[in-house]
């Protein structure tokens, strides 16, 4: 028998409603803007309204999928990020709601830092490869936020990615092959008291590079295809920058020269929307795969880097025809809708974001996407549908 092909089979992308210039912020902090557009790599940041988060961006990411292959079959949801709303009820339970999944569907958070897309990812394979007839639905969905006026500001934002994982995929195929690194580094994190993540920006940098070769090492001791096959890298970008760090350390390590030019492509969406925690890496591979017509069969690294910290590599191929399964217009769309923030309403909505959940709240209507948060009764937070 032979073995069965799983992958992604559908990719879609949502953000927040509002953006903010970084060249805005800058002129506001005295920054040079050169520091954030080449230093960086960033230009905007998406900034969620009041009425949006991480379920009604993950919901909006998915509701393409639903919309072109409906739920038959789906009987899994990964929800996967590290800003959750909820110490103990998945926020893929509220989206399983908003969606209308039947209700034999599994449904679980995963957190990892900006890692565990991946690992639902590989879950979702696995559960495939199981059962070919099987679909899961993978959501990552996150915002980034640090404190204001600190030297990670400008690394904020907000977006998600929904993946439909499938056998005989449409988009590109999981190869079997991984290599993965665990080391515990306090280089960022967030407090269970804190709305705020913590950073040891320099650290973190070190921890991010020392895991993709360890990553990379375990990769090719177990296989894994050797560098000349491998045509495109797909990196975690927590600013896009990082991605030819990454790619220069993987390229001195080797010994070779890497071409850092085709890295620019997968920074598209990254650059406008900022860090997305654990969509970042599907980003990347959205803008790659939204932007380059010559993709088919190519072979793709994708590196996945979560603080604390763990790292994962591994491979896709893409699959004949999937120019006719991408969705760039789409995101382009979304993107171009956002609502430009000044500096003022933008510190507003970031120091609005805690929520003391003792007291009932109505949010207001500001969200023009399909989803929103309408506010908490009873300590528990409530959802609705805008577009039915």
């Amino acid at each position: 028998m032979s073995a069965v092909r799983v992958g992604i089979h559908d990719l879609s992308v949502a953000t927040a409603g509002h953006v903010l210039a970084l060249d805005d912020l800058a002129a506001y902090d005295g920054t040079d803007p050169a520091k954030y557009r080449v230093g960086l790599g960033q230009e905007q940041m998406s900034v969620p309204g009041p009425d949006e988060d991480i379920v009604t961006m993950g919901a909006a990411a998915a509701l393409p999928i639903l919309h072109t292959h409906g739920a038959d079959g789906i009987r899994t949801l990964f929800f996967a990020t590290e800003s959750g709303v909820d110490q103990s009820k998945s926020a893929g339970v509220f989206v399983h709601e908003l969606l209308g999944l039947p209700a034999t569907c599994r449904v679980v958070e995963l957190k990892q830092a900006c890692y565990s897309a991946t690992a639902a990812l590989q879950a979702a394979a696995g559960l495939v490869a199981r059962n070919p007839a099987e679909k899961v639905l993978v959501i990552a969905s996150d915002v980034a936020r640090y404190e204001l006026d600190s030297a990670a500001e400008a690394t904020q934002g907000a977006g998600a990615v929904a993946m439909l994982v499938t056998a005989d995929p449409a988009l590109a195929e999981i190869e079997p092959v991984s290599g993965v690194h665990t080391a515990d580094v306090d280089d960022f994190w967030r407090p269970n008291d804190s709305v705020n993540a913590v950073v040891d920006g320099k650290l973190s940098i070190v921890a991010y590079l020392d895991g993709v070769i360890g990553a990379w090492e375990d990769f090719r001791a177990r296989g894994g295809a050797p560098l000349g096959e491998i045509d495109r890298f797909c990196h975690h970008q927590p600013f896009t920058r990082m991605a030819v760090k990454a790619h220069r350390r993987l390229a001195e390590h080797e010994g070779v020269a890497l071409d850092e030019e085709l890295l620019a492509v997968t920074t598209g969406y990254n650059r406008r929307i900022g860090n997305s925690y654990t969509a970042s890496l599907y980003l990347a591979l959205a803008a790659l795969i939204d932007a380059d017509d010559d993709l088919a069969g190519r072979r793709i690294g994708m590196f996945s880097y979560g603080s604390g910290s763990v790292t994962e590599l591994f491979t896709l191929v893409v699959q004949p025809g999937y120019r006719a399964h991408t969705r760039g217009a789409e995101t382009e769309r979304a993107l171009a809708a956002r609502t430009p923030l000044d500096i003022a309403r933008y510190r507003e909505l970031h120091a609005a974001t805690h929520l003391d959940s003792h007291a009932d709240l109505q949010t207001a209507h500001e969200s023009s996407g399909p989803f929103r948060f309408t506010g908490l009764t009873g300590r528990a937070r409530r959802y609705a549908r805008t577009d039915a």
